[in-house]
């Protein structure tokens, strides 16, 4: 048997450049570059690999180990999981500020590789610098918080165990049903000791995705449920932009008359004007999708983890003879809900579902309605984003102005608050993938780094970054990094001076608005933050407008500048669009000393009596 002998971090280096994917018909580097932040813990040893090996496989550096993570998971998603980067830290706090990002991926069923260095094999410098010591487990190290939010753990203590932990992360990693975030922890000397590798573990190696089929009995099952449907809808979840099944959907819903709604995840799978396309489902719902799910008697639930947000926390599907279909790689997701699963891949799984309903189509006075429901939908939502001249413009009017500047190949991308819910509702997608939302984990600071990511995934689209003042303030080194790296973002930052979408929601449930605006915290002056120029100061082209027609004429100009362009808006912290959504359980106090709070909770009860009766 040929060998080769390594270091164990120079043989993981050259088995990731290995990895191959083919896409459009090319075949391109299934990673495509390691994400780095050195310390003592993995420079010596991954650095020394990753600089030998810069030139087949880049390293890139950023400035927040957890920001560096959010672009990979970012880049694996508008890749649609067919392609994906690594993620390396020392030990210690480099490490664990992954392990929110490491939620995110594992959330959002995306592939993230994790290579935080460890302590060391051998023990024989314990405790060292940035070491966790545990009192009554010698082999705990701070990389155990990884365990949760990974799809599969490792930690190398030998430098041969890198050859099968490797080939099980490759396995996961690819895998359309376990997909999600490997960590591999190496111990920071085992990273340097040298092996005689086998020659076949550098061997190219070509990833495509695993189509599928659906189990010939749970076809047939789906297929007469369907057939017996009066009023049946489609959900759309991001499996179906994973699975690159957005022809296969649009077929299906012009083939049968069936209506499609679309989660936060699944939003672009079709396009906005697609006659059957109701828009957004559940919470952050369009009126016209809640409707439908209202009165739907089948449901066909596709790549989608039917979250509370997407079911109204179990209510928004109310007629009780109502059965689900669950279409999913998964058999955990395709379950859910006492679904009848249907095992498969979503592109296979649709295109057999509509050869075996070849003829039927849904009642053509269910297609009518549901039509004339997103007509009269379309009318009202064009009245929230419209262009109006007061000195604080709600987010729906923002979202409604850069949707004016757009263009069908353009990405918009965003996180958690507020905005998620406007641009739910509100954005008229183009393009597969031109909606790119992180809302499975919620997480502030995903924006900026995220659209990062995104921009390197698919250089030719414009990415627009929505974020609110206060995740721009969590997370924004990023924007320097991509001045550094000549990856151009088009950031719009809405200021409403505090976590408005919390104050909402805060105020809904019957509480005084405390600690969420900065206006109703603890302080002794407010802070006036010029996020313009604290932008500039990061390389990026900024400015502050006074208005929305400001804005459109920024965001024109911002289309031609050659870098990272952030523009700022003061919006209304207390508006946000009425009409669409539905009930969403968060739970109230039963004992409180405030009318509104007890009021609130009369309000919750009802509204559980009516979902669980």
């Amino acid at each position: 048997m040929s060998t080769i002998r390594l270091t164990m971090a120079q043989a993981l280096v050259a088995a990731l450049a290995a990895q191959k994917t083919v896409v459009g018909g090319r075949t391109l580097p299934l990673f495509a570059g390691v994400w780095a932040i050195f310390g003592h813990g993995n420079v010596a040893g991954l650095g020394e690999a990753l600089h030998g090996a810069r030139d087949i496989l880049p390293t890139l550096r950023a400035h927040n180990e957890q920001a560096m993570a959010h672009s990979a998971i970012a880049f694996a998603k508008a890749s649609r999981r067919r392609r994906m980067m690594a993620v390396t830290s020392s030990i210690g706090p480099g490490a664990t500020n992954m392990v929110t990002a490491a939620a995110v991926a594992h959330v959002n069923r995306l592939p993230l590789l994790l290579l935080p260095g460890d302590v060391f094999a051998g023990r024989r410098p314990d405790p060292v610098l940035q070491q966790i010591e545990d009192f009554g487990d010698g082999t705990v190290s701070a990389n155990d918080c990884f365990r949760p939010v990974s799809r599969y753990f490792d930690r190398i203590t030998r430098p041969e165990q890198i050859i099968p932990a490797f080939a099980r992360a490759m396995q996961v990693l690819t895998d359309p049903s376990e997909c999600g975030p490997v960590t591999l922890a190496l111990c920071q000397d085992v990273q340097t000791e040298a092996f005689d590798y086998p020659a076949s573990f550098f061997a190219e190696r070509i990833w495509q995705p695993r189509r599928t089929r659906p189990d010939e009995q749970e076809l047939a099952q789906a297929v007469a449920l369907l057939k017996g449907a009066k009023r049946p809808l489609i959900v759309a979840g991001g499996g179906t932009l994973y699975s690159e099944a957005e022809g296969e959907l649009a077929r299906f819903c012009l083939a049968h008359g069936i209506p499609s709604a679309e989660t936060q995840a699944g939003k672009s799978a079709l396009p906005h004007d697609h006659p059957l396309n109701l828009g957004a489902i559940g919470v952050t719902g369009t009126g016209a999708a809640n409707d439908a799910a209202k009165h739907a008697d089948v449901v066909l639930a596709v790549g989608t983890r039917l979250q509370d947000f997407t079911t109204g926390s179990r209510a928004l599907f109310a007629d009780p003879a109502c059965r689900i279909i669950g279409l999913n790689t998964q058999v955990f997701d395709a379950g859910k809900h006492g679904a009848q699963p249907l095992v498969a891949d979503a592109k296979t799984g649709l295109a057999e579902l509509e050869a075996a309903l070849a003829g039927w189509k849904a009642p053509a006075g269910w297609s009518a309605q549901v039509q004339a429901s997103r007509d009269a939908w379309l009318e009202t939502a064009a009245r929230y984003t419209a262009m109006g001249n007061q000195a604080l413009p709600s987010d729906a009017q923002v979202v409604g102005a850069l949707q004016r500047q757009s263009r069908t190949s353009d990405v918009v991308l965003c996180a958690a608050g507020g905005l998620p819910g406007e641009l739910h509702k509100l954005w008229q997608a183009g393009a597969p993938g031109g909606y790119h939302m992180e809302y499975g984990y919620s997480c502030m600071g995903y924006e900026i780094a995220g659209g990062l990511g995104a921009k390197l995934a698919d250089p030719a689209r414009e990415v627009f970054v929505m974020v609110g003042d206060g995740s721009y303030l969590m997370m924004n080194s990023e924007i320097a990094t991509s001045v550094m790296l000549g990856v151009k973002l088009i950031i719009v930052v809405l200021d409403n001076r505090g976590f408005g979408c919390i104050n909402r929601l805060q105020n809904a449930t019957g509480g005084a608005s405390f600690n969420n605006l900065l206006r109703d915290t603890r302080h002794e002056t407010l802070p006036e933050i010029d996020f313009a120029a604290h932008a500039g100061s990061m390389g990026a082209i900024s400015r502050k407008v006074a208005g929305l027609a400001e804005l459109e004429a920024a965001l024109a100009e911002a289309r031609g500048h050659d870098r990272t362009s952030v523009i700022v808006i003061d919006t209304d912290p207390l508006i946000s669009t009425d009409a669409g959504g539905h009930w969403w359980e968060v739970a109230v106090p039963e004992v409180s000393g405030r009318d509104e709070v007890k009021a609130a909770r009369k309000r919750y009860d009802s509204a559980l009596a009516a979902r669980d009766n």
